[in-house]
């Protein structure tokens, strides 16, 4: 269906997923950069307590924007997998 109000909304999702995406980009460069400081200096790839702490303090931003909170830590503990998945690969590299 091409109707004029449904394709203006589809492209402003389109354009929220590509900003998402370019979010997600800049955020996994930072991390990067954190899992070669983590290497370095000997730091263990994961930090729970930091984890902790950043997810209470999601769930309380996705409360505020009205998103389900539950939601908001299933879509950071993915990405802080993949974020130690990563200082794991560096902190091997670093040790090889």
């Amino acid at each position: 269906m091409n109707h004029p109000e449904l394709l203006r909304l589809r492209n402003s999702i389109d354009n929220i997923d590509a900003a998402l995406i370019h979010l997600l980009a800049e955020r996994f460069k930072c991390t990067q950069a954190v899992g070669e400081f983590k290497a370095t200096h000997d730091l263990p790839p994961a930090d729970p307590g930091r984890e902790a702490a950043q997810i209470a303090r999601l769930r309380r931003l996705a409360e505020e924007a009205r998103l389900d909170p539950d939601f908001a830590e299933k879509f950071l503990n993915f990405i802080v997998t993949e974020v130690i998945r990563h200082h794991e690969a560096i902190a091997q590299k670093r040790g090889a």
